[in-house]
């Protein structure tokens, strides 16, 4: 079973516009979806009115939760150029066991894309969707 983290970007998207295609990953049997706190609480900061607070609270009620931000890991992830607000959201994707780190954050995980972190593989919603569709 995939477990997808989900960044603070995904939550905010998904909140921000419900007709999203990202919002699918919503529907993907099989897959386990996970944030944390820190990637909530970014989300929340960003959002503007009560519809999409309330979109957000309804989402977020199938999303397992991590409460604490892990203190280590950093080994694993040596060499990779992230700004420290990011680095909590890599360590916590590593930390819960998830098999990918779903961002839209092309500027600082961009050059990660496809690549795989301590077993995390960091993907767009749009490349992970495409990656579990059958081939025809």
């Amino acid at each position: 079973m995939d477990r997808l983290f989900l960044d603070a970007n995904i939550l905010f998207s998904a909140a921000y516009r419900p007709d999203t295609r990202l919002n699918c990953l919503w529907f993907v049997e099989g897959v386990q979806l996970v944030t944390s706190d820190y990637a909530l609480t970014e989300a929340l900061r960003n959002l503007e009115s009560n519809t999409q607070f309330e979109r957000l609270d309804s989402l977020i009620h199938t999303v397992e939760l991590i409460a604490e931000l892990p203190s280590t890991g950093l080994l694993f992830a040596q060499g990779m150029n992230l700004p420290e607000k990011d680095w909590p959201i890599l360590l916590a994707a590593m930390s819960s066991n998830c098999t990918h780190l779903i961002t839209g954050d092309r500027k600082h995980f961009g050059q990660y894309f496809g690549d795989e972190v301590s077993g995390v593989r960091i993907m767009t919603p749009a490349s992970y969707l495409k990656s579990i569709i059958p081939k025809r």
